[in-house]
């Protein structure tokens, strides 16, 4: 940089010109005019102080043909301002010379774009191969002083992050958790990154590094980098010109499990994905329900939510959204969250001490189960699947017949017509479905049966007391309430509990007396 300086005040000095000063954009793209200095500058074109502008060559100017020469050919002649290029000998005090300004800029741009191109070569290479392609590792990790591009954990922003993880485990929500950060004193990510000398890009004041934001938690929480992976190619660009980041597909992502060692397990993050997607909200009076976004209709699918009554004893109660938004949608479910809790207590006791007496029971009799299930499941897929084929062909041999049919004269044009886009928008879906069965068909194929990980929890808590949103979180994936019904003047509701990774699963009533006849 400072070698151009001296090349431009020469030129200057040598040719009169006075009255001098630099604009300087150091470490910003060509292809890129909101460069803080390049603005400065125009501002000051528009108020009329600018007479003459010097560059080294054309490319110091930019490297966007349309844009340097809309600069060139009409706002540098419009506000009276001489241009002067140095090495490519351009002056517009002189127009003969300006006949290959247009091709320069053409070149600039060209030289621009192959620059980008062979950067986005050596970085997808490098994406491929596993590399981490971000500038800066996720909060709680720094590089390795030994090693640039394996990232080692650094244990005080990592224990921010485990914390993080746990209090929303215990219910609480994005917003709570910034609370619960900004009560502790903690630094938010970018400024504690900051602190310990890693260069991250920062729009807030100093006022700021303890305010947290429920977008970055969110975003922590979402990240598979802290389970020991590199996830590459989450974002794209759509042009070496476009500096905006646009995220790709996860399907596009590229994953390479076992890079650096992990901050959360695996389990853990299960667990608060599926809490993510529950999306659990309190209830108008602030209250957090501990089975809150887990109790389902067995009959409309749709989510039950907490109602409070001051008639009843027990004023906690849930009802099926469906039924409370649209009428006549689905029947009310209604059930108090006592029944519910107490219920999912017991069954939880009995299958822990099942396990803890008969594990070897257990998986066998789940292992067969889970085997049973996903055979019915791959065979009603693959039997889709085939008739979806069938239909599409069978639309290829109808549409030809129409077309043909509407050469010879029998059909009109717009009959034609009508009739191809029906017959092509129902191709359209079944293409769509078709390839929505190939990648579930794919998974099902390779998919595990959960039973190793759900042990793993069970290991952890073989004895379970009290239910915390925690340990609720842990075991269960979700809750099917029935419509109650009366039997013999007494009122009987089934409750379905899906185990985290096993699905529903009852041990055997006699297995269970025998284990209360041994424990009595």
């Amino acid at each position: 940089m400072s070698f151009q300086k001296a090349i431009l005040q020469k030129y200057a000095d040598d040719n009169g010109f006075r009255n001098t000063a630099f604009f300087v954009d150091d470490g910003y793209s060509g292809t890129n005019f909101n460069r803080p200095d390049w603005q400065r500058l125009m501002g000051l074109v528009d108020e009329g102080k600018i007479s003459t502008i010097i560059v080294k060559d054309m490319s110091r100017l930019g490297r966007d043909y349309l844009q340097v020469g809309m600069y060139t050919e009409m706002v540098f002649p419009n506000n009276d301002i001489r241009f002067i290029a140095i090495n490519n000998g351009v002056d517009s005090i002189n127009g003969t010379e300006n006949d290959m300004t247009p091709f320069i800029n053409i070149f600039n741009e060209f030289y621009a774009k192959d620059t980008s191109r062979k950067i986005r070569a050596v970085f997808k290479a490098k994406g491929q191969a596993g590399k981490p392609l971000s500038t800066n590792p996720p909060y709680g990790y720094i590089k390795d002083p030994n090693d640039k591009s394996h990232w080692i954990i650094e244990e005080k922003s990592a224990a921010v992050v485990r914390e993080i993880f746990q209090l929303c485990v215990d219910g609480y929500g994005p917003s709570q958790i910034c609370g619960i950060m900004m009560q502790k004193g903690y630094m938010n990510p970018t400024a504690y990154m900051r602190s310990i000398g890693v260069k991250k890009p920062d729009n807030r004041t100093v006022g700021d590094d303890y305010t947290w934001q429920p977008s970055t938690v969110t975003h922590i929480l979402e990240r598979r980098e802290y389970l020991g992976c590199t996830v590459n190619f989450k974002t794209y660009r759509k042009s070496y010109k476009c500096k905006k980041q646009l995220k790709n597909d996860p399907s596009e992502w590229q994953v390479f499990e076992g890079t650096h060692d992990p901050i959360i397990t695996k389990e853990e993050f299960d667990i608060v994905q599926r809490i993510r997607d529950g999306r659990r909200r309190p209830t108008p009076m602030g209250e957090m329900p501990a089975l809150s976004g887990m109790v389902y209709c067995a009959d409309c699918g749709r989510k039950l939510y907490q109602v409070r009554c001051t008639t009843m004893k027990q004023k906690e109660y849930m009802v099926c959204s469906g039924y409370r938004k649209i009428k006549g949608a689905c029947t009310s479910h209604q059930i108090r969250n006592e029944v519910i809790e107490n219920l999912l207590l017991e069954k939880l006791q009995n299958l822990l001490a099942f396990i803890g007496r008969h594990e070897d029971i257990f998986v066998r009799l789940k292992s067969a189960q889970s085997k049973e299930g996903r055979e019915h499941d791959i065979r009603e897929y693959k039997r889709e699947l085939e008739q979806a084929t069938a239909r599409m062909q069978k639309l290829d041999t109808i549409i030809q017949r129409l077309y043909e049919d509407n050469l010879d004269g029998k059909i009109s044009d717009d009959r034609f017509g009508k009739m191809t886009a029906s017959y092509e928008q129902e191709q359209t879906e079944l293409e769509a479905r078709t390839a929505e069965l190939h990648t579930i068909l794919a998974e099902a194929k390779a998919k595990s049966d959960g039973i190793e990980s759900f042990l793993k929890i069970v290991r952890g808590r073989m004895t379970v007391t009290e239910l915390t949103p925690m340990i609720i979180r842990e075991f269960v994936d979700k809750i099917y309430v029935h419509q109650a019904v009366d039997f013999e003047g007494q009122r009987i509701q089934q409750i379905d509990i899906a185990w985290n990774f096993i699905g529903v699963f009852d041990p055997p009533e006699s297995d269970l007396e025998l284990i209360k006849g041994k424990s009595a």
